[in-house]
């Protein structure tokens, strides 16, 4: 079977950041480098006008987003969910289905691999979108954990990538404003 192929339209695209909490980050291998493109990935989506939704795993025991990634969060209410999967859980369905039709692609960056990003992906195939995973902005707590979630996330029909490749094919070509602005992030 062939894949669709297709470039990734900022305005068919949403970004879904995962549980990038700190009391999870402490013990999640390649935390920094997951912090690190999950902040720049937003930074990105936001210059591009790509609609950002986070969600935190019971905030209360979990805590907070981590700094990098809380600041640029800023302005986004994050939805709080005991579900693994964002899309067993009601007010983020509602948050998605308020994007609208246009949105018919979701960038997944987040922790666990196997676990809630697991677990979101088969969700919003389920649903009807495509799926874009950035491995370098997603991890686990082992790399076996993490390269056997990536495996299932494949298998499944997600796309899975690294977080440049999606800027870039967000951006298309060089010399624009927002190209400008983003390329001292990405050397």
């Amino acid at each position: 079977m062939t894949a669709e192929l297709y470039h990734l339209e900022p305005r068919h695209c949403a970004v879904l950041v995962v549980d990038i909490q700190e009391n999870l980050m402490k013990v999640i291998a390649g935390r920094e480098e997951v912090a690190r493109n999950a902040a720049l990935l937003i930074k990105a989506a936001r210059a591009l006008e790509v609609p950002v939704l986070a969600t935190t795993q019971y905030a209360a025991r979990i805590g907070d987003f981590v700094p990098e990634v809380k600041a640029e969060l800023a302005g986004i209410t994050p939805l709080d969910k005991m579900e693994f999967g964002c899309f067993n859980n009601e007010a983020a369905r509602r948050q998605l289905k308020l994007l609208g039709n246009s949105v018919n692609t979701l960038i997944v960056c987040g922790v666990e691999t196997h676990i809630c990003v697991y677990q979101t992906v088969l969700g919003g195939l389920l649903a009807g979108y495509r799926i874009w995973v950035p491995a370098d902005a997603v991890s686990s707590r082992t790399s076996k954990k993490y390269e056997t979630g990536l495996g299932r996330l494949r298998d499944i029909g997600a796309v899975v990538s690294n977080t440049e490749m999606i800027i870039y094919d967000w951006l298309q070509k060089a010399g624009t404003p927002v190209f400008k602005q983003l390329l001292p992030l990405l050397k």
